[in-house]
């Protein structure tokens, strides 16, 4: 069993998740993206040493509250290889004034999709999906028939496409390699909005209608 605790944070209600196994004292914590205080005290509260920090992307309000979370826990980073310079200089690629600052950070790890990483006792396979944005990985634990899907994969719709380097028939090849790779109990953790499962999207989200 896994234990899943979720942050609404910053301007843009971005799901900073914090996963860990069931009363464990290591956890790992998924695009943390603003409001680096609670997310600090969160960890402190419940007495969770974090190991490492993991990012779906690195759009800013993703990866805001990277550079305080890693430096206050000495946890590593672990980005997306073709985002790299984006995390490390994030206010370059803000794409619209009022939001930040935001400290960049040198990613520790980098990933591309088809490595398996065992974190704080998890099994993580990390899957190359494209198509929000050019680097874009899932994070998936198949033995807990769970997901960190970022901004692919919505309650209900999909991450958008107009942003630079969005590409919607990416996207959507990313949403069915999601679909194909996972049973539909498998639990979605998306960038926003509220969880889901694989099914419930495959039978009610009219975004993948053309994928039927």
């Amino acid at each position: 069993m896994i234990d899943v605790r979720g942050f609404t944070v910053g301007p843009v209600q971005e799901n900073c998740w914090l996963v860990r196994r069931e009363d464990a004292e290591a956890a790992v914590m998924v695009d943390p993206g603003d409001e680096a205080d609670r997310l600090l005290d969160a960890l402190e509260r419940l007495g969770v040493r974090l190991e490492a920090i993991v990012l779906t992307h690195t759009h800013f309000d993703h990866v805001g509250a990277v550079a305080p979370v890693a430096r206050a826990t000495g946890a590593p980073v672990y980005c997306p290889e073709r985002e790299r310079d984006a995390l490390a200089d994030i206010m370059r690629h803000v794409p619209w004034p009022g939001f930040g600052p935001f400290e960049g950070y040198e990613a520790d790890v980098l990933v591309g999709g088809g490595e398996r990483i065992t974190l704080a006792g998890l099994d993580f396979e990390i899957l190359f999906t494209p198509g929000h944005s050019p680097g874009h990985v899932t994070w998936a634990l198949p033995d807990a028939q769970a997901i960190f899907s970022g901004d692919v994969l919505f309650k209900g719709s999909i991450g958008r496409t107009d942003l630079p380097f969005g590409d919607h028939p990416t996207l959507m090849r990313s949403i069915q390699q999601l679909l194909d790779a996972f049973p539909g109990e498998t639990a979605v953790y998306p960038g926003h909005m509220g969880m889901t499962t694989l099914a419930a999207e495959r039978a009610t989200n009219p975004f993948l209608h053309e994928l039927a």
